[in-house]
C-alpha cells in the first residue's frame, strides 16, 4: 500500500539514484521506517541492514511484514545481551557491511542501541549520517536511550525533527546546521495501516469490548530489572480497577517475573506480543493505556486514548501538555490519581502527517559527497 502523498513525488533515474543504507533493529524502527522506506524506494536504491536486536517471530518478523517492509538484505543476528555487548556487537558487524556496501549515506532511526551502533559505525567511516527522530530529550540520563539520543544527533550531518520542541533541544546543545522539522513518521504509519486495524479482530479473539479493558506494557530495566519495583507496578495497576488489563509482555519482562517469581494478579492478562495492527486496535479501544514506552505514548496520543506513563520524564511533552498523558511514574498513589483523573482533555490533535514525504523531498536533493 503506497502512501497517497508518494504518488505526487517525481521519479529519480540514473544518476540521480543514492545509495542509502537503513539501520533498524527494534519494533519502534520498523514503525518509523516503514513509510519512508517506501519512498526511499521510488526514488533511490536502499539497503536495510537488520541487527537482530528484537529477533524473534513476535518482536521483529510480524512488523516487517504487516508494514511491507522489504526483506533486510542484512540480518546480523546480534540479539540481546548488556548494552555495551549488544552495541559492540552491532558496531562490529554494521562496520563490516558499510565497509562492503559503501552507501552514499546511512539513516538511523529513533533512541535504541541499534541507532547509535549505526550511527558510530557510520561517523568512524565518515560516512554521512541522516537521524529520523532527532532532538528528542528526557533529560535523564539515566534512561540509556537518553545516552543514544545524544550521541548520534551529535555525530549527524542531518537531524530530522518531529516537533518543534525537538529542534530546540538540538539548537540548546549547539546543532543549527541541516536540522529539518519534518514531522514524526509514526503518524504517517498509523494513517497508512488505519484500514487494516478497523478489520483486526483482536477484541474478539481476546473477548473484549470496547473501553473495558485496560492495556499495559512494561519493558524499561527501571521497571522491571528490581523485584519490588516490578512487583509494585504489578500490583497496583491490578488494584486501580476491575477491568481486565491486557499485557503484551516483552520477553525481557516475562524473563524477570519467572527469574523473581512473581505471581501476575487475575485481571492482569499476559500475552504474547502482537502485531503492530493488532496492537493498535488494542490501544485504540482501551478505556487507559499504562506505560513506559516513549512510542506507545505518541500513539495513545493519536489514537485518542488517555496514557498513564510509568516514568517521571518523557520525551514526548506534547502528549503530556494536552493532557492526554499523565507522568505517573511508580508511586500508587500517583498511579490511582491519573487512573481516576475524569477531567476534560484538550482537544486532540494528530501529529502532523508527511514527515516520510518531506525526509524524502530532502534526500532528493542530496547526494553521496554532502548531506
Amino acid at each position: 500500500m503506497i502512501l497517497e502523498y508518494a504518488k505526487s513525488l517525481k521519479p529519480c533515474t540514473g544518476s540521480d539514484k543514492t545509495k542509502i543504507a537503513t539501520v533498524v533493529g527494534a519494533r519502534p524502527q520498523f514503525i518509523k521506517c516503514a513509510p519512508v522506506s517506501r519512498l526511499i524506494r521510488e526514488c533511490h536504491q536502499e539497503i536495510i541492514i537488520h541487527t537482530g536486536q528484537h529477533y524473534d517471530e513476535e518482536m521483529s518478523d510480524i512488523f516487517f511484514k504487516e508494514l511491507g517492509i522489504p526483506k533486510p538484505e542484512y540480518n546480523l543476528g546480534v540479539g540481546s545481551g548488556t548494552h555495551g555487548e549488544q552495541t559492540a556487537k552491532m558496531l562490529v558487524r554494521i562496520e563490516y557491511v558499510l565497509i562492503k556496501e559503501q552507501p552514499d549515506i546511512v539513516m538511523v532511526y529513533g533512541d535504541t542501541n541499534s541507532t547509535v551502533a549505526g550511527a558510530l559505525a557510520a561517523a568512524k567511516l565518515n560516512i554521512p549520517l541522516a537521524h529520523v527522530e532527532a532532538g528528542l530529550r528526557s533529560f535523564d540520563r539515566t534512561m540509556p536511550e537518553e545516552i543514544n539520543r545524544i550521541v548520534t544527533d551529535h555525530l549527524s550531518i542531518t537531524n530530522f525533527s518531529p516537533t518543534y520542541a525537538a529542534v530546540t533541544n538540538l539548537k540548546n546543545e549547539g546543532i543549527t546546521g541541516n536540522v529539518f522539522l519534518v514531522g514524526d513518521t509514526t503518524t504517517d504509519a498509523m494513517i497508512m495501516m488505519m484500514p487494516i486495524v478497523w478489520r483486526s479482530d483482536i477484541l474478539n479473539r481476546l473477548n473484549l469490548a470496547k473501553k473495558q479493558y485496560c492495556v499495559m506494557t512494561l519493558h524499561r530495566p527501571s521497571n522491571t530489572d528490581t523485584k519490588d519495583v516490578l512487583s509494585t507496578i504489578l500490583n497496583t495497576i491490578s488494584g486501580v480497577s476491575n477491568l481486565p488489563i491486557i499485557f503484551p509482555c516483552h520477553p525481557r519482562t516475562r524473563e524477570s517475573i519467572f527469574r523473581n517469581g512473581l505471581i501476575v494478579p487475575a485481571n492482569i492478562i499476559v500475552v504474547p506480543p502482537m502485531g503492530y495492527t493488532d496492537m493498535l486496535c488494542l490501544m485504540k479501544h482501551a478505556y487507559r493505556i499504562f506505560t513506559d514506552s516513549g512510542g506507545m505514548q505518541k500513539e495513545a496520543y493519536n489514537l485518542g486514548t488517555p496514557c498513564i506513563t510509568l516514568r517521571d520524564t518523557t520525551e514526548w511533552p506534547e502528549t503530556v501538555n494536552t493532557g492526554w498523558n499523565t507522568l505517573a511514574g511508580t508511586d500508587p498513589d500517583q498511579i490511582k490519581k491519573a487512573f481516576d483523573r475524569d477531567t476534560p482533555f484538550d482537544q486532540i490533535t494528530l501529529y502532523d502527517t508527511g514527515a516520510s514525504r518531506r525526509i524524502v523531498e530532502i534526500l532528493n536533493g542530496m547526494n553521496g559527497d554532502a548531506i
